[in-house]
């Protein structure tokens, strides 16, 4: 595990430490704002040694939070880790970048809107939906609910905008099981964009913003292996020149929301991730003490095992 504090620019002191053990960290903040994938678990089951982190936290009277670049809502994510192996009543609650896109599509798209012709009949708007395959536990359909009164595109032509929320498929109108799925190709295993460039370039000629509800760029998967995610997509998409609003990390607002809600000073709280793009450089920037877990998404570059 290496700590990593905000580099203090007026001394030449060493701006990390590298510990071996959790445990001295305890003793040095009240409150913990953890990641989930690389940190608590990898998606299927808890990592060796973090429910008892999180237990010993917990008798400790420490006050923990999530933060995570999912696209659950905070109710779905919380609900889930008693099959990860933890226990959901010492967590202070969840704060997810699904969470707060829904919230900002409901405020920016989901209230009905009026006819092109000036007409009074209330129009509902429709989003291009990026997301993942069914069966998927929580359902996509759970976050368009949390997004107020919109609809689902039946095509580019028929969106109104585009959410990004998951990254294998393209889903029309119409409840799990019966809905079109247009697959995405093998992207979610090995990054290859060739059936998304064009989605998102008739996107581009349309001027659709996007909302990501996901900024991930990868993730570990159970198995070890990489997994892409949609905020590589929504990155393709800038780059195309398109407009993306993002949600989760590393944007500052996301960890205010957790300050808010441990209800603790900056300085006494330390944010514990494995993403050296979205946890400590999102941690940095909101200027909260940092833990970087070696083991996690980058550790096949840096030659560590997960978890570590």
């Amino acid at each position: 595990i290496t700590t990593m504090t905000m580099s203090d620019t007026s001394t030449s002191d060493t701006a990390f430490q590298i510990h071996s053990s959790f445990r001295p960290l305890l003793s040095e903040y009240d409150g913990f704002i953890l990641d989930q994938f690389g940190v608590m678990h990898n998606g299927s089951h808890g990592l060796d040694g973090a429910a008892e982190a999180v237990s010993t936290m917990s008798k400790l009277g420490k006050k923990i939070i999530i933060l995570s670049n999912s696209s659950s809502s905070s109710e779905a994510t919380v609900a889930k880790l008693p099959r990860l192996g933890f226990d959901p009543d010492v967590f202070v609650g969840a704060v997810t970048s699904g969470e707060e896109a829904g919230h900002f599509i409901r405020s920016e798209y989901g209230t009905l809107g009026t006819r092109e012709d000036g007409g009074t009949t209330a129009v509902r708007r429709k989003a291009l939906f990026i997301t993942w395959a069914t069966p998927k536990t929580p359902s996509p359909m759970d976050f368009i609910a949390k997004c107020g009164d919109i609809d689902i595109a039946s095509s580019v032509e028929d969106a109104d905008f585009i959410i990004c929320h998951g990254a294998n498929v393209v889903r029309g109108p119409g409840p799990d099981g019966t809905a079109i799925e247009t697959s995405l190709g093998s992207f979610p295993m090995d990054g290859n964009m060739d059936l998304i460039d064009p989605i998102l370039l008739k996107c581009k000629e349309r001027n659709l913003t996007m909302v990501c509800a996901n900024p991930d760029f990868v993730m570990v998967k159970p198995d070890g292996t990489r997994g892409h995610m949609p905020g590589k997509i929504a990155k393709r998409y800038e780059e195309m020149g398109g407009t993306v609003s993002y949600f989760g990390k590393p944007h500052v607002p996301h960890f205010e929301a957790c300050i808010r809600d441990l209800g603790l000073p900056k300085d006494r709280v330390a944010h514990v991730g494995d993403s050296l793009h979205h946890d400590i450089a999102g941690a940095n920037a909101s200027g909260i003490p940092c833990v970087f877990v070696a083991g996690g998404g980058h550790r096949g570059g840096l030659g560590s095992h997960l978890g570590e």
